[in-house]
């Protein structure tokens, strides 16, 4: 196990990174979160004055270490810091997982355990993640959906009861998670619950680092005319070497996923295909593990009128992002000037972010 702080003096005298005063500010508590780790006793910790979750049951026991909430905006930084949290905490038992991909995992999981008949279908998976890692690391929660909303409180309460620590990231202030969603307040106590569990920290840099990127071969066309098609046209005919393209169709939890165009593992299709449809997910994550570079035509403006396929639209980039595939697309306007009103305009500029991140010619090969 290594200290977080010697991972990132080390990028940084390597010119990998640059010093940034605010990413240096929250290195300590990352810090602190191991080194606590590595001296507390692995046994049962002691009890907590926190009611469980809702009201139910007994006082929860407390994990010995608390974790970390880091928040800010996007570009700042903390998924390369989360990075070196993972890295750094060397033989810990430990796991850096995607908040999406997580939540996706921990479904599965509720569903056989419904299978089985089990009256607390949460309580045997989170003690099953928790046999597996000491040390959680979370990149980007947000909670956007009613039935994670209702899920995450009480998971996160088995896993501190087992001592697990959290450590993550997300661009919110954790009163501001599940913002204006359905029965909020149900969700309130899981924010008392981070409050408590976990060091709240703001990652307040006042650089955008995803907007300052080299820029590499035009990827992103606008706006979506006949002249970015034939831009993605000649595009597809390089890549693909004008192979004749066949559907390509993806097996997800027994039923399939189709994109209409693939040939290797470069695969096209319109947003309409992809986020006009009732997919979630898993079956953008499987679309992910599939291709290495998807081309995207007609990328639409978003805004309330069209809510769903922008909110599907923001789970398959975030999919594409963690896998690191190559998007390739044509859309209205640049990313920063898609969704600029209405619900979920504010959950977007993530999106955008990471859109202009992964315009940039190096991207991929990360």
């Amino acid at each position: 196990m290594g200290q977080v702080s010697d991972l990132y003096r080390q990028r940084v005298t390597e010119g990998v990174l640059r010093p940034d005063p605010a990413q240096e500010a929250v290195l300590p508590q990352m810090d602190r979160v191991l080194a606590e780790m590595a001296e507390a006793p692995q046994t049962a910790p002691k009890r907590s004055t926190w009611r469980a979750f809702l009201g139910v049951g007994n006082a929860a026991p407390a994990p010995a270490v608390k974790g970390l909430y880091l928040w800010g905006g996007v570009g700042r930084g903390k998924s390369m810091l989360m990075d070196l949290m993972a890295e750094a905490a060397g033989d810990i038992p430990h796991r850096r997982v995607h908040f999406h991909e997580f939540m996706q995992e921990i479904q599965a999981g509720l569903d056989e355990a419904r299978k089985r008949g089990d009256q607390d279908t949460v309580r045997p998976v989170a003690m099953q993640v928790a046999a597996q890692v000491r040390l959680l690391c979370f990149d980007e929660m947000q909670i956007t959906d009613i039935a994670d909303a209702m899920i995450v409180g009480r998971l996160f309460q088995v896993l501190f009861e087992q001592g697990v620590v959290v450590v993550t990231t997300s661009n919110r202030i954790p009163e501001d998670l599940y913002k204006h969603g359905l029965n909020r307040q149900l969700f309130l106590p899981f924010i008392d619950l981070i409050r408590e569990r976990m060091q709240v920290t703001c990652l307040d840099s006042k650089t955008d680092y995803r907007q300052n990127r080299s820029a590499g071969g035009q990827v992103w066309f606008t706006p979506a005319n006949a002249q970015a098609r034939t831009s993605l046209d000649a595009i597809w005919a390089d890549l693909t070497g004008d192979a004749t393209p066949e559907p390509l169709r993806i097996e997800v939890k027994g039923r399939q996923v189709e994109l209409p165009a693939h040939a290797g593992r470069v695969a096209r299709a319109s947003f309409w295909d992809l986020c006009d449809k009732p997919l979630g997910p898993a079956d953008y994550l499987a679309v992910a593990r599939a291709v290495d570079v998807l081309l995207m035509d007609g990328v639409p403006r978003l805004s309330g009128s069209n809510y769903n396929e922008a909110k599907r639209f923001v789970t398959l980039v975030d999919a594409l992002y963690e896998a690191k595939v190559r998007l390739i697309a044509s859309a209205a306007d640049e990313p920063e000037q898609l969704y600029n009103e209405g619900e979920g305009s504010f959950e977007f500029e993530r999106t955008a972010s990471r859109l202009r991140e992964m315009q940039d010619a190096a991207w991929g090969a990360r």
